[in-house]
Formats: C-alpha cells, sequence, structure tokens
C-alpha cells in the first residue's frame, strides 16, 4: 500500500464514495482483479466504481455489473488525467502499481491511494537467483490485502467474467460432433515459453478419445491447424474464429480446460471449470494459479520440476534463454492423460 493512507472505512451511509480501480492489462491479470471490483460493490454502501484500463482490453470489463463506468487509456495522455480529475474520486485502488499509475496518483494527489505490493524483488530473486521469498498466497488475496485498510475483505465467491447475450456461440457454430460436449485445449500464450509445443499439443490430442475445441487467438490459427490436423473430426480448431467473449462461452461449455498458463485459464477458473493447467518457464508459486475462492473444485498441474533453470523469467519469452526448452519439451503426456481420465 503506498500514498495517503490516513482514512479508514467505515463509510458515511449517506454519501456515494468513488472508487477508481486501476489495471491496464493483461487478460489473465484483469480477470484476477475482479474479486476487488465485487467486494467493494458489495460491502461499501452507496459505491461507485469506475475501472481504468487500456483501449483494447476495455472489453474484459465492460460488461461487468459491478462497474459503473469504464475509462481507457487511448492516445492522450493529456485527456485521460482531464477525465479523471473531472471525476472527483474518493479512493485510487492501484492494483497495477507502475511509472503511469504513479503518475495519475501525483495528478491525483488529493485523492487517497493505496497501491498493490508487486513483490518485485522476491520475484527477482526467485528467477534470477532461485531463492524463494514469496510468500505462499495467491495473487487475489494480494490484491485483496490492498483493500484491508478500507474494511473490504475477500467474500470468497471467486473469479467473475461477464459478457452479453449476442456473443454466446449457438450449437450451429460448431461441428455436430462436438454440440454434446468436449474438451477446451488453450493452446496460445502471450509468450512462446509458456506454450505447450505443438508436437506435444498432438500428441495429446491423438490420446484424449472425446471431442476437442482448440482456443486461442488469430495468432495460434496455424498452429491450431498442425494440431488438429491428427484428427480433423475429433480436433476442432476456433482459434482466430470466435471472438474473446465467444471463447469465453466455448470455455463455459467445455467438461474440461487443458490450459497454458494464461488468460484463459483464469477465464475458466472464473466459471468454475474443471483445469488441467500446463506449467513451463513460469511457476505455481508465483501466486497465479486457478482461483476458485472457496469453492473446492478440482484441478490438476502438470509441470517439469528440479530443473535448475526454472522459473527463467516471470513473464516469459519468445524462446528459451537455455535453447532446450526442457520446461515443455519434457512435459510427460502420458502422466497429463492419466489427469484427463479423472474427469472423462
Amino acid at each position: 500500500m503506498q500514498a495517503n493512507e490516513n482514512q479508514t472505512g467505515p463509510f458515511p451511509q449517506d454519501k456515494v464514495i468513488k472508487f477508481l480501480v486501476i489495471r491496464f492489462s493483461s487478460i489473465g491479470d484483469i480477470v484476477l482483479t475482479s474479486p476487488v471490483v465485487r467486494c467493494i460493490k458489495e460491502q461499501v454502501p452507496g459505491s461507485k466504481i469506475h475501472y481504468l484500463t487500456k483501449t483494447s482490453y476495455a472489453g474484459l470489463v465492460n460488461h461487468n455489473p459491478y462497474i459503473d463506468k469504464v475509462q481507457v487509456l487511448d492516445t492522450s495522455w493529456d485527456l485521460l488525467i482531464h477525465q479523471l480529475q473531472f471525476e472527483e474520486y474518493d479512493y485510487i485502488i492501484d492494483l497495477h502499481h507502475n511509472l503511469r499509475t504513479f503518475r495519475i496518483k501525483q495528478a491525483l494527489k488529493n485523492v487517497q491511494a493505496y497501491s498493490f505490493d508487486k513483490l518485485n524483488i522476491q520475484k527477482w530473486l526467485l528467477t534470477a537467483l532461485k531463492i524463494n521469498r514469496l510468500p505462499d498466497i495467491h495473487i487475489v488475496d494480494r490484491y485483496m490485502a490492498t483493500l484491508s485498510k478500507l474494511n473490504v475483505v475477500n467474500d470468497g465467491k471467486g473469479l467473475d467474467y461477464f459478457f452479453p447475450e449476442k456473443d454466446k456461440v449457438t450449437e450451429k457454430d460448431l461441428p455436430l460432433s462436438h454440440v454434446f460436449g468436449f474438451v477446451g485445449i488453450v493452446i496460445g500464450a502471450a509468450l512462446n515459453t509458456k506454450k505447450l509445443p505443438v508436437h506435444k499439443l498432438q500428441e495429446l490430442c491423438t490420446h484424449i478419445k472425446y471431442p476437442i475445441v482448440l482456443l486461442g487467438g488469430p495468432e495460434d490459427r496455424k498452429a491450431g491447424d498442425e494440431i488438429a490436423s491428427v484428427d480433423d473430426i475429433k480436433v476442432y480448431n476456433s482459434c482466430g474464429k470466435f471472438s474473446l467473449n465467444e471463447s469465453a462461452h466455448l470455455i463455459q461449455k467445455a467438461k474440461l480446460v487443458i490450459s497454458n498458463d494464461t488468460g484463459l485459464m483464469h477465464m475458466a477458473a472464473a466459471f468454475k471449470k474443471p483445469i488441467i493447467s500446463i506449467w513451463g518457464n513460469t511457476i505455481p508459486a508465483f501466486g497465479m494459479t486457478p482461483y476458485y475462492g472457496k469453492e473446492a473444485i478440482k484441478n490438476d498441474r502438470s509441470e517439469v520440476s528440479n530443473l535448475s533453470c526454472r522459473p527463467c523469467s516471470k513473464i516469459g519469452y519468445d524462446k528459451c534463454p537455455k535453447g532446450h526448452f526442457k520446461c515443455m519439451e519434457l512435459q510427460n503426456i502420458e502422466t497429463i492423460m492419466g489427469m484427463v481420465k479423472t474427469y472423462l
């Protein structure tokens, strides 16, 4: 927490309390902030919540009923600051905590501000020196800790993700073979060292005796075609065919989701789906595993342990810095299949 922390709840009953919640990116991180928004709205009487993000991510929060207004960081920084100053916020909840949010807090210097602790030193110790000083706390609970002086607590309901009715995928949008159930496999990720390689995904799809929908963006289309080539009737490549919200609905419809450490994995957790998460250069100790709140939803993890080079980064790389990519190349498909069978 940071800056101007001299006022605490409870809040006056007869006053509208305006919050500015800030998280600029990315998909998974924004989904992981959803409990903060919900808990403020439900626990602070008369609260109004504005959410500031990048224009490209506004669709992730536009339909959230707990958010009263979405502010976007577009091309004009000066215009954004003017708009934010006009709103006269009571509190800033800074869940990104970088140079840009520092500038916003400076521009709105009379607004009470609370900032998320990113634990950058601890992450550096783990990635650079393999010394683990990270607390065993999920990032959602760390986000919620930002609200502790406001007496807003975690309600244990897990994550939220909302999309409009028009973005629901209909039965005619899927092959007939997949209408009555499928396994969703998320093949994409922001960086390549988080992705299970194509040949490993081909092996996995070959062994799964159940309809499969491959999930990802347009950039994953070519890889999806390669993976689906093992059985283009059983494996349906949806990458690039659907919008993000439509892909979210596909995740909601899936019987099981197998996913790299990426944003769609957190969407699956928001829908309380069982998940098998695949971990490459990143590790669960960073606190970004599937989060269900108090609900006990079965989920499994697959990772290659005891690699001296892992984790090599808190985010990832375009290619393995060592050149061998053992954290993914040594993933045991037979072991993953053993997990799959317990769900199907």
